[in-house]
């Protein structure tokens, strides 16, 4: 009965941080680029692999890593670091968040978006794998959702099984974004073209103003788990 309430709690603390992970505007447009790029099917393929792949790695470590620090051995001293460790990871999400906000373009400006889009054209499958990873498990503002997941996770003291299961579901979640219109393309992609291109607009515009709000839900609710863990 421990495990299980266990699990439950914590697949409700992956839960918004898989959403955080999920909503990220950047890698959306990315998808959405590649494809209605010539090379669609190879590239959005390679991305969605990346994508995954960066996710379950940079969760995994961090799982270990908590684990092995001892954060899931039921002392108040290990509850006490958790707590400590939500705090710190709600603190630096809000801050980026602020960050994200301040970077907003003014009105009548155009989004912001990374130079390296303008070169998705010419991606190749290898190199949409290597940009799906980077942007899962090295960008910062993922990175810092994975280290909440991992941490949550391996913090928990549950079994191995019950584990890898949880950070399947945090994956499942956290990768759907880009997975969904990646089959849904595949499947029927003349009708997708539309409203891919409709929705890759309306992202370029409000990517910045989307993901500061994000952050900024996230940081709380992890500062408040934080500070109601001390």
């Amino acid at each position: 009965m421990r495990h299980s309430g266990e699990v439950n709690r914590v697949l409700g603390d992956l839960l918004p941080l898989a959403l955080g992970v999920a909503i990220s505007p950047v890698p959306i447009i990315a998808t959405i680029l590649m494809l209605l790029a010539p090379r669609a099917r190879g590239t959005s393929i390679g991305f969605l692999a990346g994508w995954v792949s960066g996710i379950v790695a940079a969760t995994a470590v961090f799982t270990l890593i908590a684990s092995s620090a001892g954060l899931d051995d039921g002392s108040d001293d290990s509850s006490t670091a958790s707590s400590w460790i939500k705090v710190v990871l709600g603190v630096l999400l809000l801050l980026v968040a602020v960050r994200q906000w301040r970077r907003r373009p003014r009105p009548g400006e155009d989004a912001p978006l990374p130079r390296w889009m303008a070169a998705i054209d010419s991606f190749t499958p290898v190199k949409a794998v290597g940009l799906g990873f980077v942007l899962s498990a090295i960008n910062p503002k993922n990175l810092l959702m994975c280290v909440a997941a991992g941490s949550a996770v391996g913090g928990a003291g549950i079994g191995t099984g019950q584990a890898v299961g949880a950070i399947a579901v945090f994956t499942l979640i956290a990768a759907s974004t880009v997975a969904l219109p990646v089959l849904g393309f595949l499947v029927a992609h003349e009708r997708l073209r539309g409203p891919l291109d409709e929705l890759r607009v309306w992202l370029q515009a409000n990517n910045v103003a989307v993901m500061s709000v994000l952050l900024l839900v996230i940081g709380t609710v992890l500062l408040g788990q934080g500070v109601g863990g001390l």
